[in-house]
């Protein structure tokens, strides 16, 4: 069996990090600045919706590499905090989606409502460049691809 959403999932870790590393910040007229990935990153959180779906609670295994990964592949400066903040989002991501009992749909949606403002909010404090603004544009940046699967998705 293929496991496509899980090995999806896996490679999406990669290139969100290696974009986070290697692409330039989006500077916004409030002089807040985003990051390209983070939409990506959004559908990253849905992606791992759906491998838990194939793999059930084995999707830990492949979260735990998408950490390593983390680690290795940011930049030195955000890779502690990259690492930490997948961690800790992505594991609130399993556990709100693992005991939801409600449509796909709407978990996958309540899922990353809940983990994607963690994920912003550790990552910027790590980094030491917290803010409101910057909290609100990351998550609502990552929240994108919760909203386009909610929207598009049947069941």
């Amino acid at each position: 069996m293929i496991y496509k959403f899980s090995i999806l999932y896996f490679v999406a870790v990669i290139v969100a990090n290696l974009g986070f590393t290697y692409l330039p910040m989006i500077q916004l007229p409030a002089g807040q600045a985003l990051a390209p990935m983070s939409f990506l990153v959004g559908f990253i959180f849905v992606l791992r919706d759906y491998a838990q779906r194939e793999l059930k609670h084995k999707v830990l295994a492949v979260m735990a590499a998408g950490v390593v990964a983390s680690y290795l592949l940011a930049d030195p400066f955000v890779a502690v905090a990259s690492a930490a903040a997948f961690a800790i989002s992505e594991l609130t991501d399993w556990l709100v989606y693992t005991y939801t009992k409600r449509p796909m749909r709407e978990r996958v949606l309540l899922s990353s409502a809940i983990s994607t403002p963690i994920d912003s909010t550790v990552f910027m404090v790590m980094l030491g460049f917290f803010s409101l603004p910057g909290l609100l544009i990351m998550t609502a940046s990552k929240l994108v691809g919760a909203v386009v699967v909610w929207f598009l998705a049947k069941e």
